[in-house]
């Protein structure tokens, strides 16, 4: 095992690694920013250093310095989290050739799977069903219409290099396509400095579940079940996540599953990572994309095969062997994550920013609280506005979102605005109470809250 680790990252997923360091007695390394020097992650690290000012270019995302950071801590490796550096192959190969262990996947695997358009072809050679689009990048408006007057729509736009739910656009028909191929473009060359977009077929009222798998630098891989993440923003990010799904097939289970570790594989992949399919309402699944890092909601699965990932994230980036078979994974119970962020769902879910005056967590059996943030903690303007992830587990799906909605309504946060209120209707809806909704349902939500 590794003597002393940083971590490339801020909030409460440092805060993750850095008490799983702490777990196998290996010294932590914080970096942050200026604007984040009471941060907690910060205060729990065995050491810190300032990697630069407030912005995320100036900061978390400064190359040179978070490199000088690993040289100057000596760390032996880095855990990039998700978000950041956690990505990009480039950070890899420069940890690399540093002599210093990247807890995750290889430079390659990364790169594979980092383009959209790679991704999928490496699905379909690994025999996993993937959804009708265009074979890569679409050069320009004009062949976009060609190809969507062919497939038919509604269709997707997206980016080739995206993640996030950054850079996707629907397009229901000819005369949406010029405005919104702009928009996507725009967007997905502000996220990742490449306006490069693609085009799929539009399943309609899908649901989204992923399959994490892990595998380790000797062939040895297993997936660890799914997870069902169709409740999202406008923007498509996740909102609310739970694993199993509960109307999952065993059959399908396994096959996807089984399609997961096979495209994984074909990459030479490593260490934990997730694969990403959209199932429609005859249990058909498609390939979507493969996220090369820890995912956010990670804990459920944690929950439902009382494995810790992150451990084994270190374990394997150390050298060690995956330490269970496919037959020794087991499901047991029902995890469900609410995402809590400095949000204002009155305005449109608008940041909110200041000092949290006021901070009252729940808690009990079954009740899991992942954060970076405290009363006193002063919300950035620059970061992302996720600050809590509030993980419930509980015998059955019903009792799961039983026990969520009593933790909502217990948990209090003062000086700022969060998205507690809007979360707390949505579990108590009759909708997410029976499981019956799909990617597009919280628009449809938010238009009833009217």
């Amino acid at each position: 095992m590794f003597k002393k680790i940083l971590i490339a990252n801020r909030g409460e997923i440092a805060c993750r690694v850095i008490r799983a360091c702490r777990e196998l007695g290996v010294l932590s390394v914080a970096v942050h920013s200026e604007a984040d020097r009471e941060s907690l992650h910060v205060k729990l690290a065995d050491e810190a250093v300032c990697v630069g000012a407030g912005s995320n270019t100036d900061s978390y995302l400064n190359l040179a310095n978070v490199l000088m950071a690993c040289q100057i801590s000596g760390a032996e490796a880095v855990h990039p989290g998700y978000g950041y550096f956690s990505e990009r192959a480039n950070f890899a190969i420069a940890l690399q050739s540093l002599g210093i262990a990247f807890i995750g996947p290889p430079p390659g695997a990364i790169e594979a799977m980092g383009d959209k358009a790679k991704a999928k072809a490496a699905a379909i050679a690994a025999n996993v069903p993937v959804v009708p689009g265009s074979p890569g990048a679409v050069p320009n408006e004009s062949v976009a219409l060609d190809i969507a007057d062919e497939m038919g729509y509604p269709i997707l736009l997206k980016a080739v290099a995206g993640g996030g739910g950054r850079g996707i656009r629907r397009v229901d028909g000819p005369d949406d396509l010029a405005r919104l191929w702009k928009m996507a473009q725009a967007e997905a060359q502000a996220s990742f400095g490449s306006g490069e977009i693609l085009i799929e077929k539009c399943v309609v009222r899908p649901r989204h579940v992923e399959i994490q798998v892990i595998g380790d630098h000797y062939g040895n891989m297993v997936y660890l079940g799914e997870r069902e993440c169709s409740i999202q923003n406008l923007r498509h990010q996740k909102i609310v996540e739970e694993a199993p799904f509960e109307q999952m097939r065993p059959e399908v289970r396994k096959a996807m599953g089984e399609a997961a570790v096979r495209v994984a594989l074909s990459v030479g992949y490593h260490n934990a990572g997730t694969v990403e399919f959209l199932l429609d309402d005859d249990h058909n699944f498609y390939f979507l994309e493969m996220n090369t890092r820890l995912q956010v909601e990670h804990p459920v699965t944690e929950e439902i095969t009382n494995l810790d990932l992150v451990h084994l994230m270190l374990r394997i980036a150390s050298g060690e062997k995956l330490p269970i078979t496919q037959e020794e994974v087991n499901l047991e119970g029902h995890s469900i994550e609410a995402r809590i962020t400095a949000q204002d769902p009155d305005k449109d879910f608008a940041p909110s920013t200041g000092q949290i005056t006021e901070w009252v967590a729940p808690s009990g059996r079954g009740v899991r609280m992942e954060t970076h943030a405290y009363a006193g903690f002063s919300v950035s303007p620059y970061y992302d506005p996720l600050i809590a992830k509030l993980i419930v587990k509980a015998p059955t799906r019903e009792q799961a979102v039983a026990k969520l909605a009593v933790a909502l309504n217990e948990f209090q946060i003062g000086g700022i605005q969060t998205n507690l209120p809007f979360l707390r209707r949505l579990v108590e809806s009759g909708a997410y109470k029976s499981g019956n909704f799909d990617t597009g349902w919280v628009p449809r939500f938010l238009e009833g809250l009217g």
